[in-house]
């Protein structure tokens, strides 16, 4: 365990960053999600950080609603990715140690986060990335 104390998300973050643009539709988003095993995608504007989108945000576009008893599939499949996605987003430095991102997780119930260098992703840390690090460190991996 000693091993993973010294560790930074850097030693273990997945690169590049998969990320959609505000203007990405639902129907390609779920296209993403469907090829990757994603919870959730950076939203990217130029190379800017401008959001996240997770499985959830997708899903909750098909509640239906007062305003919308039976939503028209289609009609939802063309919405963007800036219509349904979170513009707040916690993240991570290259630099942040892994103990810091492991409690993070644990606190926030969270998946992964976006690792930035002035407000550009430069990749993920998630769950599993901790996890083959952990393995690693304690050599299992």
């Amino acid at each position: 365990m000693r091993g993973f104390i010294g560790l930074t998300v850097g030693d273990a973050m997945s690169q590049p960053a998969t990320t959609v643009a505000p203007e990405t539709t639902v129907a390609e988003l779920e296209a993403l999600f469907e090829r990757h095993d994603y919870n959730s995608i950076p939203v990217v504007q130029g190379n800017r950080l401008v959001g996240i989108v997770t499985k959830f945000d997708f899903l909750r576009t098909f509640v239906f609603t007062a305003e919308s008893v039976v939503p028209h599939y289609a009609d939802l499949m063309r919405r963007r990715v800036a219509d349904i996605m979170q513009p707040e987003v916690h993240t991570v430095t290259p630099d942040t140690p892994l103990t810091r991102v492991l409690q993070m997780m644990v606190d926030m119930r969270t998946k992964s986060f976006p690792v930035v260098v002035d407000e550009c992703v430069v990749g993920v840390i998630a769950r599993e990335d901790v996890i083959r690090a952990l393995r690693k460190a304690v050599g299992r991996g």
